[in-house]
């Protein structure tokens, strides 16, 4: 593949001193953005992949146990089964985060069970083609390989693609993120499911569901991390799935996106599920100890209107 698929999703973390003086440079006048790239009215939109749903279809459940692929099996359950969501002949892109060359234990990437049995309950349901994809910070075929979510996915049915194997297109995308292309799957996909970690993050304090969009996004990225809690947020507007489901398997507490010590990981063995982006990630939050209102793109989603931050919508399940 070219260079554009080799992608450092959270470039910025490590640039935090031009961040600094960016970030004074546009203070109160949001200049920056101003003369951003305007959404391209020749290139396709980002498809609405929300399907429609009512009852306890449309809520958020929340499962605990030692074995994730059943905490997944069970919240999918409660929510009316994945056939409510996912039809026979749809292409489903499973959109975990492999953004890392990190064991499971480290807690960096999605878990791969939780991702093997979403797969396998898209297959169930009739899917005629389901891909996990993502574009990662350090080398693809490492991250797929030491996350255990290459050899787990291709196991229970899916094709995995790297950002080794992505092509990327042009999307007409509003907001901070416009003129930036995305990987084909993406616009492809008939359905979606985003499957983030609940996790640390040196700028945005958490990475969670809205977030993990930056891993479809191509080069240029980078600039999205001066005003994170907007960006998140407008990500939010711009990518609807048809379900999140929030993996704090184990949770990476510090030191995040990427981790690496042990000492920052702590087994929660949970997994939530539901159509409200912003219960998700607000559930996900309080699996790290960060209270949702804590988080700006929490609020500023919410004040969007992308859906609501109150955890006392969220249905636990229990331990199972």
């Amino acid at each position: 593949m070219s260079g554009r698929g080799r992608i450092g999703r959270r470039e910025a973390v490590v640039r935090l001193s031009q961040a600094a003086l960016a970030g004074a440079a546009v203070a109160g006048g949001g200049a920056f953005f101003a003369g951003r790239a305007a959404a391209r009215t020749d290139a396709p939109p980002v498809p609405d992949w929300r399907a429609a749903v009512t009852g306890a279809a449309a809520r958020v459940h929340a499962a605990r146990g030692d074995d994730p692929a059943r905490n997944v099996r069970r919240v999918l359950a409660a929510l009316g089964g994945l056939e409510t969501f996912v039809k026979r002949g749809d292409v489903v892109l499973v959109k975990p985060n492999v953004g890392w060359d990190r064991l499971p234990e480290q807690a960096a990437n999605t878990d791969p069970a939780v991702v093997a049995e979403l797969v396998r309950a898209c297959r169930a349901a009739g899917a005629r083609r389901v891909v996990v994809a993502d574009l990662s910070c350090n080398d693809p075929r490492r991250c797929f390989a030491r996350s255990g979510i290459r050899a787990a996915a291709e196991q229970a049915g899916a094709e995995v693609l790297d950002g080794s194997q992505l092509r990327m297109a042009a999307a007409s995308i509003a907001g901070s993120a416009a003129g930036l292309e995305v990987f084909e799957p993406v616009l492809q996909a008939t359905r979606v499911i985003n499957v983030p970690v609940a996790k640390h993050h040196g700028l945005s304090r958490a990475t969670l569901g809205m977030k993990n969009w930056f891993g479809v996004l191509g080069k240029g990225r980078a600039r999205l991390h001066q005003d994170i809690d907007r960006t998140v947020a407008e990500l939010g507007a711009v990518f609807r799935p048809t379900l999140t489901v929030v993996d704090a398997t184990r949770v990476l507490l510090g030191n995040g996106p990427q981790g690496g010590s042990l000492d920052d990981v702590r087994a929660v063995g949970a997994v939530c599920a539901g159509v409200d982006p912003v219960l998700c990630d607000a559930w996900g939050a309080a699996q790290l100890d960060v209270k949702p209102s804590a988080l700006g793109f929490i609020a500023e989603a919410e004040r969007r209107g992308l859906g609501r931050s109150d955890l006392a919508l969220v249905r636990e399940l229990g331990k199972g």
